[in-house]
């Protein structure tokens, strides 16, 4: 490697424009060396945009890079991810990081036996006023409940809505990943899904144990009409009640400092990270329990 760590990147829809590419661009430190999409035009596009190379395989898009940073469905994600981690690349995952709790375990296993550095895009930690609560919150301890909402109508307009797999998979596998970590990261690894339950439209109910003994409960949609979203995290115990203020750090800060952390894992020689595959596939597993509550 570089001095500037040279990344490529899969996938060119809104997320991967809007926030994927142009931070990977500006960081002082990542150099955006290349993009592949499913759709060529919408590839060399992107990558014009930002200085970059559109490719015409992920194959050969691996071979030129240090990193890896995926930007696509995670039934996509998983086969590419593999590839480039027995590259030895390093990699930038989107949430969930697989379709299915085997395939996440496929990635977590592939990466972990290459040793080399991941982190997944829950944008959320990596804000300062998150990591600032989370720190408060588990410094203080004592704490026996908590709830989260994430409500929004995210799939009836905007620019997910016309994703196929956030409409399948719904608001459990697309916000599931950010409220489980942020309210595990609370009050304490989530050991159990005591209760789940799905209605119309899209509306998740999940009753969380955790280790400690703290109790959750969580509520998600991405079908109501309501606007703006409303994500709201509080923990309830001894010191009374703990509220998250409203995330004021835009997404595009968030990956800014997200690259940061890679970087100093890539320096450092490190593959541990808070939000790293194992964090993922943890994730995964609450959510397939979830899931499996539901079809039983």
């Amino acid at each position: 490697m570089t001095d500037r760590l040279r990344v490529g990147l899969v996938g060119a829809g809104p997320w991967a424009s809007a926030v994927h590419a142009p931070m990977i661009a500006a960081h002082q430190w990542t150099e955006l060396v290349g993009v592949w999409a499913r759709r060529p035009q919408a590839a060399a596009e992107l990558a014009a945009a930002h200085g970059a190379e559109p490719f015409d395989s992920v194959s050969a898009l691996i071979g030129a890079v240090d990193a890896m940073a995926f930007a696509v469905p995670p039934d996509v994600q998983v086969p590419f991810a593999v590839e480039a981690a027995q590259a030895g690349r390093h990699l930038v995952l989107e949430k969930p990081i697989a379709s299915t709790l085997d395939d996440a375990q496929r990635l977590a296993d592939a990466v972990t036996s290459a040793d080399v550095a991941s982190v997944v895009m829950l944008v959320m930690r990596f804000a300062p006023e998150v990591q600032e609560w989370l720190g408060t919150v588990t410094g203080a301890g004592g704490w026996q409940a908590g709830s989260a909402r994430w409500l929004s109508g995210a799939l009836l307009g905007g620019p997910y809505s016309a994703s196929p797999w956030r409409h399948e998979q719904g608001a459990l596998a697309d916000i599931g990943p950010h409220v489980v970590d942020l309210i595990d990261a609370a009050l304490g690894e989530v050991t159990e899904v005591v209760a789940a339950h799905h209605a119309e439209p899209d509306m998740w109910h999940l009753i969380l144990a955790h280790s400690g003994g703290a109790t959750s409960t969580v509520s998600l949609s991405m079908g109501l009409p309501i606007m703006p979203t409303v994500a709201a995290f509080e923990v309830y115990g001894q010191y009374g009640r703990n509220e998250l203020t409203p995330r004021i750090t835009s997404s595009q800060d968030c990956y800014l400092a997200l690259l940061d952390d890679l970087m100093g894992m890539v320096r450092g020689g490190t593959t541990e990270h808070p939000c790293d595959v194992r964090r993922g596939l943890h994730l995964q597993r609450v959510l397939a329990d979830a899931r499996a509550l539901c079809q039983a």
